[in-house]
């Protein structure tokens, strides 16, 4: 296997590569599929709010519109760029794509984001029925949400995919470079919403929401340190997770909202922000110190042991104690509006800023270990996922 630097591409690009393939204007349909990424993630955690804000709403809410219009949008680009690159492509621009069934050509990114599309789409109706059948969701993860899920991930993975070909074939161009960051950022808060039952403020200083945490969050930020080409990318893509949730942060909470469906316990009069963002930055930067440091010295599973303890330390150390400053904000209301809860939610730890089976002495000290394990598995995976879109050029 290569090494961390060898998968770690270099800021630069090779002469060969890049006077064989030169830096051109970005096509429309990457453009859009990176709208719909954007689309779709800032419609799910907008769902969430309207309904701890709202409740459950008809099909044709706002937020439903958001997400199914980034699957839309996805599938139609997609789809243009297949037949365009299949019936009116060159034979260069045809053997550049990925194939399927003999006659239809594309990125694979693409193809990626034309399954995600279609996973979507099927979801709705499935949802609706879901819904008038047994009525409101007690968990993010229902069966119609598992495939909307998928398929919301598989578009933003074939948007990163889509960026990364053309970052990889043109490596002097510093604009692919920050759509990937940014892709990969879209990916990393769509996992982030994804297990955001595990992460609320008054689970932080709990040892299950940093175990949930490493085996989770490090391969979307390895992997993007493995293959992206800015000087920091794991950092970068932290900084899109943190800008996107802090832009809905003070954004959701400037518009009214009224709770429609019974029991309400808290009298939300506007909507909920989400959650606010996890110190993803904070590890981030140590992933990138560390691969800068020690990439070139060490393989496989050593290097991997020092990124996922890296990930722990630097998250523990970050997240414990920001914790505490989170809480402290629910008690009082501020501009960042962490004061307000789900309508359905009454008096207790949400609202006097408390935490829920806090962990202490030794219990910490195995909970970590168990993180640290947890995150070196995921951090092996992200090398290896890593090395393997630091191959992508189609």
């Amino acid at each position: 296997m290569p090494s961390a630097s060898t998968l770690h591409a270099p800021a630069r690009a090779p002469a060969h590569d890049e006077a064989r393939a030169p830096a051109a204007s970005v096509p429309w349909h990457v453009l859009a599929v990176l709208f719909a990424s954007t689309s779709v993630i800032v419609g799910v955690l907008w769902d969430i709010s309207w309904h701890q804000s709202i409740g459950r709403d008809t099909f044709w809410s706002y937020p439903h519109m958001a997400m199914y219009l980034g699957g839309v949008v996805s599938g139609v680009a997609c789809g243009w760029h297949v037949l365009h690159t299949s019936f009116a492509g060159t034979a260069q621009d045809k053997a550049g794509a990925v194939s399927f069934w003999k006659y239809f050509h594309g990125s694979l990114g693409a193809w990626v984001c034309i399954w995600g599309a279609i996973a979507m789409l099927t979801s709705a109706p499935f949802d609706d029925w879901w819904h008038n059948a047994y009525g409101l969701d007690v968990k993010i993860l229902s069966p119609p949400h598992a495939v909307l899920a998928a398929g919301i991930l598989a578009i933003q993975l074939g948007a990163m995919l889509m960026v990364l070909s053309l970052q990889n074939r043109h490596g002097d161009a510093r604009a692919y470079r920050w759509m990937y960051a940014y892709a990969a950022g879209l990916v990393l808060l769509n996992l982030g919403t994804m297990i955001s039952e595990y992460t609320w403020r008054w689970a932080q200083h709990g040892m299950q929401f940093y175990q949930v945490v490493a085996g989770v969050i490090p391969i979307v930020l390895v992997a993007p340190a493995v293959a992206g080409r800015l000087r920091w990318p794991a950092t970068a893509a932290a900084a899109s997770y943190t800008g996107v949730l802090l832009a809905l942060t003070f954004i959701l909470p400037l518009f009214p909202a009224e709770p429609r469906l019974a029991p309400v316990r808290y009298a939300i009069d506007r909507m909920m922000p989400p959650q606010f963002p996890l110190l993803l930055i904070v590890p981030a930067l140590a992933l990138d110190l560390a691969l800068r440091r020690w990439g070139d010295r060490k393989r496989g599973w050593m290097l991997a042991g020092v990124l996922g303890l890296a990930f722990v330390a630097a998250f523990f150390i970050a997240q414990w104690p920001f914790a505490n400053v989170l809480n402290g904000l629910a008690t009082r209301e501020t501009i960042l509006s962490q004061h307000l809860r789900p309508y359905m939610i009454g008096e207790g730890i949400l609202s006097r800023g408390e935490f829920w089976n806090a962990a202490s002495g030794m219990e910490i000290v195995r909970g970590l270990g168990i993180a640290a394990v947890l995150a070196i598995l995921s951090t092996r995976a992200g090398l290896a996922w890593g090395g393997f879109m630091a191959k992508v050029k189609r």
